[in-house]
């Protein structure tokens, strides 16, 4: 459960701001997303290692 304590004179949209931040801080949303649909462990494998392809690319152009 998320608490969020409101402070006295704050405003609701502050108090709001902090919730919608902590919630998204919690992942769930993106992990129902997730959990949506069934992704072979071979795919999730191949993008991690296309991410890491990518990354290392940035990384070398950023050396030269």
């Amino acid at each position: 459960m998320i608490i969020i304590p409101v402070k006295e004179g704050e405003s609701i949209d502050r108090a709001l701001k902090k919730y919608k931040r902590k919630f998204e801080k919690t992942g769930v949303v993106k992990e129902l997303r997730e959990r949506q649909k069934f992704t072979k462990p071979s795919v999730t494998n191949r993008e991690q290692r296309l991410k890491a392809i990518y990354i290392q690319q940035l990384r070398r152009q950023e050396e030269l």
